[in-house]
Protein backbone atom coordinates (compact mmCIF):
# COMPACT_ATOMS: atom_id res chain seq x y z
CA UNK A 1 0.00 0.00 0.00
CA UNK A 2 1.74 3.40 -0.91
CA UNK A 3 2.00 5.84 1.50
CA UNK A 4 -0.72 8.64 1.89
CA UNK A 5 0.14 12.30 1.76
CA UNK A 6 -0.47 14.23 5.05
CA UNK A 7 -1.11 17.52 5.48
CA UNK A 8 1.62 18.38 7.87
CA UNK A 9 0.39 22.40 7.61
CA UNK A 10 -2.12 21.43 10.61
CA UNK A 11 0.52 20.47 13.07
CA UNK A 12 2.28 22.84 15.33
CA UNK A 13 4.14 23.18 18.28
CA UNK A 14 6.96 23.42 20.32
CA UNK A 15 8.73 20.52 21.33
CA UNK A 16 12.01 21.55 22.99
CA UNK A 17 12.99 19.91 26.75
CA UNK A 18 9.75 17.94 26.91
CA UNK A 19 8.74 15.56 29.30
CA UNK A 20 8.28 12.23 28.54
CA UNK A 21 4.17 12.38 29.61
CA UNK A 22 4.17 15.84 27.44
CA UNK A 23 6.10 13.92 24.62
CA UNK A 24 3.54 11.32 24.66
CA UNK A 25 0.47 13.97 24.72
CA UNK A 26 1.78 15.04 21.74
CA UNK A 27 2.28 12.63 19.93
CA UNK A 28 -1.22 11.42 20.75
CA UNK A 29 -2.26 15.21 19.08
CA UNK A 30 0.01 13.98 15.97
CA UNK A 31 -1.93 11.11 15.41
CA UNK A 32 -4.98 12.57 15.66
CA UNK A 33 -4.31 15.61 13.42
CA UNK A 34 -2.64 13.40 10.78
CA UNK A 35 -6.10 11.51 11.02
CA UNK A 36 -8.17 14.83 10.12
CA UNK A 37 -7.41 13.77 6.29
CA UNK A 38 -8.02 10.45 6.68
CA UNK A 39 -9.05 7.10 8.49
CA UNK A 40 -5.85 5.40 8.36
CA UNK A 41 -2.55 7.28 8.10
CA UNK A 42 1.01 5.92 7.13
CA UNK A 43 4.48 7.10 6.05
CA UNK A 44 8.00 5.76 5.94
CA UNK A 45 11.17 7.57 5.88
CA UNK A 46 14.59 5.93 4.58
CA UNK A 47 17.99 6.52 4.89
CA UNK A 48 20.02 7.69 2.34
CA UNK A 49 21.56 5.43 -0.08
CA UNK A 50 20.83 1.91 -0.70
CA UNK A 51 20.25 -0.67 2.05
CA UNK A 52 23.43 -2.69 3.06
CA UNK A 53 23.63 -6.03 1.60
CA UNK A 54 25.54 -8.93 3.41
CA UNK A 55 27.11 -11.32 1.22
CA UNK A 56 24.37 -14.39 1.21
CA UNK A 57 21.23 -14.14 3.36
CA UNK A 58 20.17 -11.11 5.55
CA UNK A 59 19.26 -11.64 8.86
CA UNK A 60 16.84 -9.77 11.15
CA UNK A 61 16.15 -10.35 14.68
CA UNK A 62 12.57 -9.25 15.68
CA UNK A 63 12.59 -7.72 18.84
CA UNK A 64 10.10 -8.32 21.01
CA UNK A 65 6.71 -5.83 20.43
CA UNK A 66 5.97 -3.45 23.23
CA UNK A 67 2.08 -3.34 22.66
CA UNK A 68 -0.29 -1.94 24.91
CA UNK A 69 -3.71 -1.70 24.89
CA UNK A 70 -6.27 0.40 26.61
CA UNK A 71 -9.93 1.31 26.96
CA UNK A 72 -11.47 5.06 26.32
CA UNK A 73 -13.77 6.10 29.67
CA UNK A 74 -16.23 8.84 28.56
CA UNK A 75 -14.50 11.37 30.12
CA UNK A 76 -11.46 10.43 27.58
CA UNK A 77 -9.10 9.03 29.77
CA UNK A 78 -7.28 5.61 29.03
CA UNK A 79 -7.25 2.85 31.46
CA UNK A 80 -4.68 0.23 30.38
CA UNK A 81 -6.47 -3.42 29.87
CA UNK A 82 -4.05 -6.60 30.33
CA UNK A 83 -6.11 -8.74 29.64
CA UNK A 84 -6.25 -7.04 25.88
CA UNK A 85 -3.15 -6.70 25.41
CA UNK A 86 -2.16 -10.11 26.43
CA UNK A 87 -4.86 -11.44 23.42
CA UNK A 88 -3.53 -9.11 20.90
CA UNK A 89 0.54 -9.98 21.54
CA UNK A 90 0.54 -13.49 19.69
CA UNK A 91 -1.39 -12.19 16.86
CA UNK A 92 0.97 -9.42 16.28
CA UNK A 93 4.14 -11.92 16.46
CA UNK A 94 2.65 -14.13 14.89
CA UNK A 95 1.57 -11.37 11.81
CA UNK A 96 5.38 -10.20 11.77
CA UNK A 97 7.46 -13.56 11.71
CA UNK A 98 5.24 -14.57 8.48
CA UNK A 99 5.53 -11.25 6.81
CA UNK A 100 9.20 -11.15 7.65
CA UNK A 101 9.34 -14.86 6.07
CA UNK A 102 7.81 -14.00 3.35
CA UNK A 103 10.36 -11.29 2.31
CA UNK A 104 13.85 -11.93 1.15
CA UNK A 105 15.44 -12.38 4.84
CA UNK A 106 15.85 -14.79 7.57
CA UNK A 107 13.82 -14.19 10.67
CA UNK A 108 15.87 -14.49 13.68
CA UNK A 109 13.93 -14.90 16.88
CA UNK A 110 14.75 -13.29 19.98
CA UNK A 111 15.31 -15.43 22.72
CA UNK A 112 13.81 -13.96 26.36
CA UNK A 113 16.88 -13.77 29.12
CA UNK A 114 16.05 -13.84 32.77
CA UNK A 115 14.35 -10.92 34.03
CA UNK A 116 17.43 -10.52 36.79
CA UNK A 117 20.22 -11.03 33.66
CA UNK A 118 22.04 -8.58 32.46
CA UNK A 119 21.31 -9.58 29.38
CA UNK A 120 17.49 -8.85 30.02
CA UNK A 121 18.30 -5.51 31.60
CA UNK A 122 20.44 -4.47 28.46
CA UNK A 123 17.28 -5.57 25.90
CA UNK A 124 14.64 -4.06 28.09
CA UNK A 125 16.69 -0.56 27.78
CA UNK A 126 17.45 -0.96 23.84
CA UNK A 127 13.22 -0.98 23.27
CA UNK A 128 12.90 1.98 25.88
CA UNK A 129 15.74 3.48 24.04
CA UNK A 130 14.09 2.69 20.56
CA UNK A 131 10.50 4.33 21.83
CA UNK A 132 12.36 7.01 23.16
CA UNK A 133 14.26 7.56 19.76
CA UNK A 134 10.81 7.09 17.84
CA UNK A 135 9.25 9.61 19.48
CA UNK A 136 11.67 11.92 18.56
CA UNK A 137 11.47 11.19 15.13
CA UNK A 138 8.04 11.58 15.14
CA UNK A 139 7.54 15.09 16.52
CA UNK A 140 10.21 16.36 14.41
CA UNK A 141 9.79 14.38 11.22
CA UNK A 142 6.09 14.39 10.99
CA UNK A 143 4.98 17.70 13.19
CA UNK A 144 5.41 20.28 10.27
CA UNK A 145 7.51 23.68 11.38
CA UNK A 146 9.46 21.76 14.20
CA UNK A 147 12.30 19.79 11.85
CA UNK A 148 15.84 20.29 13.89
CA UNK A 149 18.36 22.23 12.10
CA UNK A 150 20.82 19.89 11.63
CA UNK A 151 18.14 16.69 10.39
CA UNK A 152 15.77 18.93 8.66
CA UNK A 153 16.84 17.79 5.00
CA UNK A 154 17.91 14.64 5.63
CA UNK A 155 16.91 10.81 8.21
CA UNK A 156 19.72 11.03 10.32
CA UNK A 157 18.99 8.81 14.02
CA UNK A 158 20.43 5.94 15.65
CA UNK A 159 20.28 3.54 18.95
CA UNK A 160 24.13 3.94 19.09
CA UNK A 161 26.54 0.98 19.64
CA UNK A 162 24.08 -0.16 22.35
CA UNK A 163 22.82 -2.43 19.64
CA UNK A 164 26.12 -3.76 18.25
CA UNK A 165 25.41 -6.35 21.61
CA UNK A 166 22.30 -8.15 19.75
CA UNK A 167 24.76 -8.47 16.58
CA UNK A 168 27.15 -10.05 18.22
CA UNK A 169 24.70 -12.18 20.65
CA UNK A 170 22.32 -13.56 17.66
CA UNK A 171 24.45 -12.97 14.35
CA UNK A 172 21.61 -10.82 13.14
CA UNK A 173 22.55 -7.64 10.28
CA UNK A 174 19.59 -5.84 11.42
CA UNK A 175 16.66 -5.54 13.77
CA UNK A 176 13.34 -4.50 13.79
CA UNK A 177 11.67 -2.85 16.36
CA UNK A 178 7.72 -1.93 16.88
CA UNK A 179 5.69 0.18 19.31
CA UNK A 180 2.07 -0.68 19.13
CA UNK A 181 -0.79 1.57 20.89
CA UNK A 182 -4.85 -0.01 20.44
CA UNK A 183 -7.40 1.37 22.27
CA UNK A 184 -11.52 1.36 22.04
CA UNK A 185 -14.02 3.73 23.37
CA UNK A 186 -16.23 2.22 26.16
CA UNK A 187 -20.07 2.02 26.18
CA UNK A 188 -19.70 5.71 27.91
CA UNK A 189 -17.82 7.09 25.65
CA UNK A 190 -19.35 5.79 22.20
CA UNK A 191 -22.27 7.44 23.67
CA UNK A 192 -20.55 10.92 23.21
CA UNK A 193 -18.82 10.23 20.21
CA UNK A 194 -22.88 10.30 18.68
CA UNK A 195 -23.62 12.41 20.79
CA UNK A 196 -20.79 14.87 19.32
CA UNK A 197 -21.64 13.82 15.58
CA UNK A 198 -25.62 14.34 15.88
CA UNK A 199 -24.28 17.90 17.46
CA UNK A 200 -21.98 18.20 14.50
CA UNK A 201 -19.18 17.89 16.16
CA UNK A 202 -16.29 15.51 17.11
CA UNK A 203 -15.49 13.39 19.79
CA UNK A 204 -12.38 11.26 19.03
CA UNK A 205 -13.20 7.22 20.23
CA UNK A 206 -10.51 4.82 20.12
CA UNK A 207 -7.12 5.31 18.35
CA UNK A 208 -4.37 2.84 16.90
CA UNK A 209 -1.19 3.94 17.17
CA UNK A 210 2.45 2.95 16.28
CA UNK A 211 5.63 3.00 14.71
CA UNK A 212 8.82 0.53 13.25
CA UNK A 213 12.26 0.78 13.20
CA UNK A 214 14.69 -0.79 11.49
CA UNK A 215 17.89 -0.66 12.86
CA UNK A 216 21.37 -1.41 10.87
CA UNK A 217 22.88 -3.77 13.99
CA UNK A 218 26.95 -2.76 12.17
CA UNK A 219 26.27 0.73 12.93
CA UNK A 220 23.32 1.21 15.20
CA UNK A 221 21.34 3.52 13.04
CA UNK A 222 18.16 3.71 11.89
CA UNK A 223 17.76 2.76 8.18
CA UNK A 224 14.01 2.93 7.75
CA UNK A 225 11.05 4.32 10.12
CA UNK A 226 6.92 3.74 9.91
CA UNK A 227 4.24 5.89 11.71
CA UNK A 228 0.99 4.00 11.62
CA UNK A 229 -2.35 6.22 12.77
CA UNK A 230 -5.58 4.66 12.48
CA UNK A 231 -9.36 5.07 13.69
CA UNK A 232 -9.61 1.59 12.64
CA UNK A 233 -9.13 -2.00 13.35
CA UNK A 234 -8.73 -4.29 16.25
CA UNK A 235 -5.44 -5.55 17.52
CA UNK A 236 -7.71 -8.48 19.47
CA UNK A 237 -8.44 -9.85 16.62
CA UNK A 238 -5.87 -11.75 14.31
CA UNK A 239 -6.87 -10.80 10.68
CA UNK A 240 -6.89 -7.15 11.76
CA UNK A 241 -3.91 -7.67 13.86
CA UNK A 242 -2.37 -8.32 10.59
CA UNK A 243 -3.68 -5.88 8.32
CA UNK A 244 -2.32 -3.41 11.05
CA UNK A 245 1.35 -5.20 10.98
CA UNK A 246 1.06 -4.58 6.84
CA UNK A 247 0.34 -1.44 7.39
CA UNK A 248 3.57 -0.74 9.81
CA UNK A 249 5.49 -2.67 7.48
CA UNK A 250 4.88 -0.62 4.44
CA UNK A 251 7.60 0.17 2.03
CA UNK A 252 9.67 -2.15 4.41
CA UNK A 253 13.17 -2.27 2.58
CA UNK A 254 13.94 -5.96 2.53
Amino acid sequence: MAPRTMNRDKIRFRASKLSARRRGLIIAVVGLALLATGCTQTESFHSAGDLARPVGMTHVLLMPPDISLAEVTAAGLLEPNAEWTEMARPHILNALREMLGERNAELVTYQEAPPDSEAFHAATQLVKLHNAVGQSIIIHKYAGGNALPTKEDKFDWSLGSRAARLRDDYGADYALFVYLRDSYASAGRVALVVIGALLGGYVPGGLQFGFASLVDLHTGDVVWFNLLVSETGDLRDAESAREACERLLDEFPL
